[in-house]
């Protein structure tokens, strides 16, 4: 990839949920099969609309950081969704406390803010409608860390409306340690952060029981 600067937006469809958290178990993250990298200008977007119902979608494959029984990724039609008409669903009911499902797309390695190495170490950044905030963290050897904002300092993230039941819209740029935070077309925060430098893979993430909708997921490298 030349330079080190990528994009990633995608909708998702937020459903507050309460989660109890307690001493967390962490399984070792097998390790993934190594993706190419992504030279400048090219763009992958996941609108869903092509696959077929009831099962992951074509070029993902699903994985879990922390605990609990394994993700269920699948794609639903959904005649509300920004694209019509499917989109990619995490489906399990495990409310396990520190248990995060993951959905990571196999196509290509971009050096952008989610850089994921495996289950286990990536970046992540979550609209969180409960809390009403949006928070980007590492999660560095299983373990998830919120990061500090620029001129800021450790506030777990911004406090902004996060809408229940509602479509918006989630977005980082990437350029070195920098990493820049959109919602809903609005610059949110910046962070800086260097744990992972390297390219990775990209995906998408929930929480324990968390059942978000996913849809035109769009990567660009630069």
């Amino acid at each position: 990839m030349s330079g080190a600067h990528a994009i990633l937006r995608a909708s998702v469809l937020v459903l507050a949920a309460l989660h109890l958290c307690a001493c967390h178990k962490i399984n070792p993250a097998p390790p993934e099969t190594p993706a190419p990298p992504q030279p400048a200008g090219r763009e992958f977007v996941y609108s869903f609309d092509n696959d077929a119902p009831g099962k992951i979608a074509a070029s993902f494959h699903s994985a879990l950081t922390g605990g609990g029984s394994k993700s269920e990724w699948v794609v639903k039609t959904d005649t509300t969704a920004p694209s019509q008409a499917n989109v990619l669903a995490q489906m399990s009911a495990d409310d396990t406390g520190y248990r995060f499902p993951l959905a990571i797309a196999d196509e290509g390695a971009f050096q952008l803010v989610w850089r994921l190495k495996d289950a286990n170490n990536y970046y992540i950044v979550r609209a969180n409608a409960l809390e009403d905030n949006v928070v980007l963290y590492k999660v560095e050897n299983g373990e998830r860390t919120d990061l500090p904002l620029k001129g800021e300092g450790r506030t777990y993230g911004k406090k902004v409306k996060v809408p229940s039941g509602q479509w918006s819209t989630l977005g980082v740029t990437a350029q070195g340690k920098q990493f820049a935070v959109y919602f809903n077309g609005e610059n949110l925060y910046e962070v800086e952060d260097e744990t992972f430098k390297e390219a990775g893979k990209v995906g998408l993430w929930t929480k324990a029981d968390s059942a978000p909708y996913f849809d035109d997921l769009r990567v660009i490298a630069r």
